[in-house]
C-alpha cells in the first residue's frame, strides 16, 4: 500500500482535511517500478494472458477513470482475465470456509419455488456436462460405463465427477471466494485442467468496479494467471506495468491516506514513542529506513521545538528507495530541503544526512554516527521487504536489526502489517492474502464512494501490485513477505532488544483519531503493542523496542 500525508498535529488532529496538499507522503507497501504513465484516464497496465499453448503474454490492469471505461478482454486465451466484467450475481464479502465436498444448499429466494430448483438443477447438469466435455472430450457420456466395466467398479471416476460437480456448484452459486480458493488449490495441486476452467469462470465474476470482494478478486485472479504465466520467477519483467507520473501517484496515495487511518496510526504511534524517549535529550539522531516524502517528521519536529527546555539538535539520516524516489519526483535532496525549511521555521537546529542505498545494503559506515547522539531507528512498513533466512543466506532482515542494536539506540519503532505471507506455503498464503486485503478493501468502501472516479487508480496503484506479488512470485522475486507480530518479537529479542512500552497518551489519541472514520475500526493494546483492525481482524501492528 502507498500513502501520502498532510501535516498533522501530534494529537492526531488533521489540518484542512480533504483539501489539496503541497507536502504528501509516499508510503508504499509494494515496490513500484519506473514506469511511464500519462494521465488518470489512460493508465493502462499490460496484462498477463494465460494461453493453453503459451504463457508469454503480459498482464494488464487497465482503467479509465475519467470516461468510466474499464479493462477490456482482447485475448483469445481460454484463461485470461479482464477484471472489469459485470458480475453474474451479487457475492457476499463475508468470510466462510472452503469446503469443496460439502457446500451450502443453493437458494433462490425465500421460500424456494419449485421452478427455481428445477432451473438450478437444469443449469447445474448443463454445466457439469460442459465441464465433463472440456475435461474428457466428446465421449464423456461413456465415462461412468467405462469406469464400472474397465476398472472393476473403481470409485476414481465418481470421485472425479464429484469434484467437478462441486466446482460447478461453486460457480453456479456465484461464490467468488470459494472459486478463488478452489482455483488456487488446483494450481497448488498442479491440476491445470481445473485451474484453467475456473479461471475462465472467474473472469465473469470479478470486477474492478464492483463490491470489495469482486475488486479484490480481480487482482487475486491476475496473480493466479501471472503465477502460471511465469511461475513467479520473473513477474516484474512479465507484468511490465505502467506507472503513473509522480504527481498522479502522489494524488492516489494521498487519497488512500485520507480515507483510511492505517498510515496515520503508524505515524502517530512511532512519533509518540520517539518523542517520549527523546524528551530529555539535547542531540537527537533519527535513522529512517524508508524516508519517503519525510512528512512523518513534521509533527515530531514541531513537538520537539515546543519542549519547555528548548529544542534539541535534530539529525535525520534517510535511507532511500526507488519507489519513494519516483513518487516524490527526485532524490533525497527534495526531502532534505523540505525538512530543513520546516526546522528553520521552528528555530530547531537541524541536519539532514542522505544515504542513497537500499535498506538491505546499509552498513555502519553509511549512518554517520557521532558520539553523544541519542539514536532512534524507524522501520515504517518496510522491514518485511528485506529478505530473511528463507530467501538468502545473508538474511538481511536480521542483519539490519543487529546493526541497529549495535548503535545502542534509545528507541526503535516498528510498524508492520499483521499477516503471515513470508514462509507460508502457496495455498495458505493465498487464503491469508485474500482475508487480509478483503478487510482493507471493505474499509476503503466505507469512506471512498464506489463511484469515486479515481478509486480504481487508488486500489490499482497502491494495493494491486503487492497482491499480485504475494500470489505470483517466489524466491527473491517475492518481496512482499509479511510476518505476524509474534515472529517480529522473536527477531527483536534474538537481536538483543527489549520491549519499550508505548505511551498511554498516544494510545488515547489514536482512539480519538479512529472516531473520525468508522466504528468498525478496532484498536487493541496487547503485550506492549498496538493492533489496528477492521471488524476485529488485526491489520496493522505498532510496537517499540530499545
Amino acid at each position: 500500500m502507498q500513502s501520502s500525508q498532510e501535516p498533522t498535529n501530534l494529537d492526531g488532529s488533521r489540518k484542512s482535511y480533504g483539501q489539496p496538499k503541497q507536502d504528501l507522503e509516499s508510503y508504499c507497501w509494494a515496490p513500484v517500478q519506473n514506469l511511464d504513465h500519462q494521465s488518470y484516464s489512460n493508465d493502462g497496465i499490460e496484462r498477463v494472458y494465460l494461453s493453453a499453448q503459451s504463457f508469454e503474454q503480459c498482464c494488464t490492469l487497465e482503467s479509465s477513470s475519467e470516461t468510466g471505461g474499464y479493462p477490456t478482454h482482447n485475448s483469445s486465451s481460454t484463461a485470461s482475465f479482464s477484471p472489469n466484467e459485470s458480475p453474474n450475481s451479487q457475492m457476499s464479502s463475508r468470510s466462510y470456509p472452503l469446503d469443496l465436498m460439502h457446500s451450502p444448499d443453493h437458494t433462490c429466494g425465500s421460500p424456494i419455488s419449485g421452478s427455481c430448483v428445477t432451473e438450478y438443477e437444469s443449469d447445474l447438469k448443463h454445466k457439469i456436462k460442459e465441464l465433463e466435455t472440456a475435461m474428457l472430450g466428446p465421449d464423456s457420456d461413456n465415462f461412468e460405463i467405462y469406469n464400472s466395466t474397465t476398472h472393476g467398479g473403481s470409485n476414481q471416476g465418481s470421485l472425479d465427477t464429484d469434484k467437478w460437480k462441486c466446482m460447478v456448484e461453486i460457480i453456479s452459486r456465484g461464490d467468488l471466494k470459494e472459486a478463488l480458493c478452489a482455483c488456487a488449490k488446483a494450481i497448488e495441486n498442479n491440476d491445470m485442467l481445473t485451474a484453467e476452467w475456473l479461471m475462465t469462470e472467474l473472469r465473469q465474476m470479478v470486477s474492478v468496479s464492483g463490491e470489495p470482494v469482486q475488486r479484490l478478486g480481480a487482482y487475486l485472479s491476475e496473480g493466479l494467471v501471472a503465477r502460471l504465466a511465469s511461475s513467479g520467477s520473473s513477474i516484474y519483467k512479465a507484468l511490465r506495468c505502467k506507472e503513473p507520473a509522480s504527481a498522479e501517484l502522489l494524488s492516489y496515495m494521498h487519497i488512500l491516506y485520507e480515507v483510511c487511518p492505517y498510515f496515520k496510526f503508524g505515524y502517530m504511534s512511532a512519533n509518540g514513542a520517539i518523542a517520549e524517549a527523546m524528551k530529555d535529550e539535547c542531540k537527537v539522531h533519527i535513522i529512517d529506513f524508508m524516508i519517503a516524502q519525510g512528512s512523518q517528521w513534521f509533527t515530531l519536529i514541531q513537538a520537539l521545538a515546543a519542549r519547555p527546555c528548548g529544542p534539541p539538535h535534530i539529525k535525520i539520516t534517510s535511507i532511500d528507495d526507488s519507489t519513494s524516489a519516483h513518487a516524490r519526483g527526485g532524490g533525497l535532496d527534495i526531502v532534505g530541503k523540505r525538512l530543513s525549511w520546516l526546522a528553520e521555521s521552528c528555530k530547531v537546529p537541524f541536519e539532514f544526512h542522505a544515504v542513497e542505498v537500499s535498506a538491505s545494503e546499509v552498513q555502519l559506515e553509511h549512518l554517520g554516527i557521532r558520539p553523544g547522539e541519542a539514536i532512534a531507528a524507524n522501520f515504517p512498513l518496510m522491514l518485511h521487504h528485506l529478505p530473511d533466512e528463507s530467501v538468502s543466506t545473508q538474511n538481511h532482515r536480521d542483519r539490519v536489526l543487529r546493526l541497529v542494536k549495535s548503535l545502542s539506540p534509545k528507541v526503535v519503532t516498528l510498524v508492520e502489517q499483521e499477516a503471515n505471507t513470508n514462509t507460508a506455503p502457496f495455498y495458505p498464503r493465498f487464503v491469508e492474502t485474500m482475508n487480509h486485503y478483503l478487510a482493507i478493501f471493505e474499509s476503503i468502501d466505507v469512506t471512498l464512494p464506489r463511484e469515486h472516479k479515481e478509486r480504481i487508480n487508488v486500489e490499482q496503484h497502491c494495493l494491486a501490485r503487492e497482491i499480485v506479488n504475494i500470489v505470483a512470485c517466489e524466491g527473491a522475486e517475492r518481496v512482499e513477505r509479511h510476518e505476524l507480530l509474534g515472529k517480529w518479537r522473536s527477531r527483536f529479542l534474538m537481536a538483543g532488544f527489549r520491549p519499550y512500552p508505548l505511551s498511554s497518551v498516544v494510545n488515547a489519541t489514536i482512539k480519538t483519531l479512529l472516531e473520525n472514520y468508522s466504528s468498525k475500526y478496532t484498536l487493541e493494546e496487547r503485550d506492549g503493542a498496538l493492533f489496528l483492525g477492521w471488524m476485529n481482524q488485526n491489520l496493522i501492528t505498532s510496537c517499540a523496542w530499545r
